[in-house]
């Protein structure tokens, strides 16, 4: 416990540096404002953002970024309350009740127990964070080349299983990211693959270009094709309080939430949505006046709102004891990370202790600046809806391309940026998940790399794959697959993709 404690306390101090608490703040204000405006997540966001970060220091970098994350969880549900509007789709739950609890006078009451809720699940999945991360770092620096690559395979198996939509488009995406990984020149042979005469792709395509194309770019031109609704009419903001009454049903409706939210965020595949959606439905099942629901219940305000952003930092967990990312977030930060030059590890409590603690106090500074920042200042935040999309994409284009440019200041990446965005349209447009894309792209190089030194150690004898861990792990990836066969779970599977 002593150490648990002294490690919090080297994250405190490398959280609360003065330039560290600026990108906390500035993540946590940025993702306001992208969960307030619909249509650009934190993806497209944080995939813009990273040829930024090449700029910065990496704790810095990833404490920015993770600010969007979570911070776009809470900017989401303002004006879901306010507006019927959902800025994230993890706070398309939130209109159902915080709506109807805004039009009755009660909007006050339902930001306040949305922003309370968040913060608190918050608190809660970072100490969970803390507590969980070492046990299973510690477990997982055991871990030999064979190891390393049933672990990786296993994490691409379960992004199968657990994402959304076809199994059969999700497969094709996995070998899509898998062989754009292979692109660059061989880490044994120094031969080029797949490099077409181009020097620039010896070293590989880039994460920068990849994911702000294929998120980004792809983004902005699907929402120039959307109709931008006008949502429902603004509500005027009632008084910020909870009553006693409003208490007693919103605090165990929080704990559920963040329990749920939590387990269902560090599921590979698993997200905020997912967590948000599935609490709502048990505050539902398990509450006895049902009726209620959808007609201004709190629980239906506080425990999706504690769920998204439980299942939103919990995702930091496979990631950060694993070297694993679970979702497509996730991928983004591990992009950052190798774009400094960090492999995503376990050994990244050993190896980088400031950046792995100073990550994890950052998450609670910055839910701490997330209640300064959206309580005070709902009112901007919904003018700012005023602002018609047509005006921001320009500003938003020119942005990318300068960003990405700057990189190495070549224009082939700028043309690979325009060729990922033009993917990134037909692929959305044919219903192909492009989380499982990205997911393969950074772990595919990885894979490569810890099986081919695997079969170098054992002078390419595959027996060095049976060892315990290796075998429970590929048993573990066999299970899932064998998963896919049940009817069962394939009708579960389809009713949560199509909620």
């Amino acid at each position: 416990m002593s150490g648990m404690l002294d490690a919090l306390g080297l994250g405190l101090s490398v959280a609360a540096t003065p330039t560290n608490l600026w990108y906390c703040f500035l993540g946590a204000l940025i993702g306001t404002l992208i969960g307030v405006l619909p249509g650009l997540g934190p993806i497209a966001t944080m995939a813009m953002l990273l040829p930024l970060t090449y700029y910065l220091e990496p704790t810095a970098a990833l404490i920015m970024l993770a600010g969007i994350y979570y911070g776009a969880q809470y900017g989401g549900s303002t004006t879901a309350i306010l507006m019927r509007v959902p800025g994230e789709s993890s706070s398309v739950v939130t209109c159902l009740d915080g709506y109807e609890m805004a039009r009755r006078g009660r909007a006050g009451t339902a930001l306040a127990t949305a922003a309370l809720a968040s913060f608190f699940a918050g608190t809660v999945t970072t100490l969970l964070i803390a507590f969980f991360s070492p046990p299973l770092t510690a477990m997982a620096q055991k871990f030999g080349p064979a190891e390393y690559f049933s672990l990786m395979v296993l994490g691409l198996i379960a992004a199968v299983v657990f994402a959304q939509g076809s199994l059969l488009r999700s497969f094709g995406m996995i070998l899509l990211g898998l062989l754009l990984g292979l692109v660059g020149a061989d880490v044994n042979t120094g031969l080029d693959r797949f490099t077409f005469g181009y020097p620039e792709l010896r070293d590989g395509i880039g994460i920068a270009a990849l994911s702000m194309g294929v998120f980004g770019i792809a983004e902005i031109v699907l929402n120039l094709g959307k109709p931008q609704g006008e949502g429902g009419k603004r509500q005027a903001i009632s008084a910020m309080r909870l009553t006693r009454a409003d208490f007693r049903a919103a605090w165990p409706a929080t704990l559920r939430g963040t329990g749920l939210g939590a387990l269902l965020g560090i599921l590979p595949g698993g997200s905020a949505m997912m967590g948000s959606f599935a609490a709502y439905s048990i505050e539902k099942k398990l509450s006895k006046t049902p009726e209620r629901f959808g007609q201004g219940a709190i629980e239906g305000v506080a425990g999706p709102e504690a769920a998204n952003n439980a299942g939103a930092q919990a995702s930091f967990i496979p990631m950060l004891a694993l070297g694993i990312p679970s979702n497509s977030v996730m991928a983004m930060m591990a992009g950052a990370m190798l774009i400094h030059g960090i492999a995503p590890s376990p050994n990244l409590a050993s190896a980088q202790p400031k950046l792995f603690w100073g990550l994890i106090a950052s998450m609670w500074i910055g839910n701490l600046m997330l209640l300064v920042i959206n309580l005070p200042l709902i009112g901007l935040w919904v003018r700012l809806l005023a602002v018609p999309y047509r005006l921001l994409f320009p500003a938003i284009l020119l942005f990318c391309c300068i960003g990405i440019y700057t990189v190495n200041s070549s224009v082939l990446e700028v043309a690979m940026l325009a060729i990922f965005g033009l993917a990134g349209v037909v692929l959305s447009l044919l219903k192909c998940p492009l989380a499982p894309l990205v997911l393969a792209f950074i772990l595919g190089p990885l894979m490569e790399e810890n099986l081919r030194r695997a079969m170098l150690l054992s002078n390419g004898n595959a027996a060095i794959f049976l060892s315990p861990i290796s075998i429970a792990l590929l048993l573990a990836a066999l299970v899932l697959l064998a998963l896919i066969l049940l009817p069962s779970f394939r009708k579960v599977r389809a009713v949560a993709a199509e909620e």
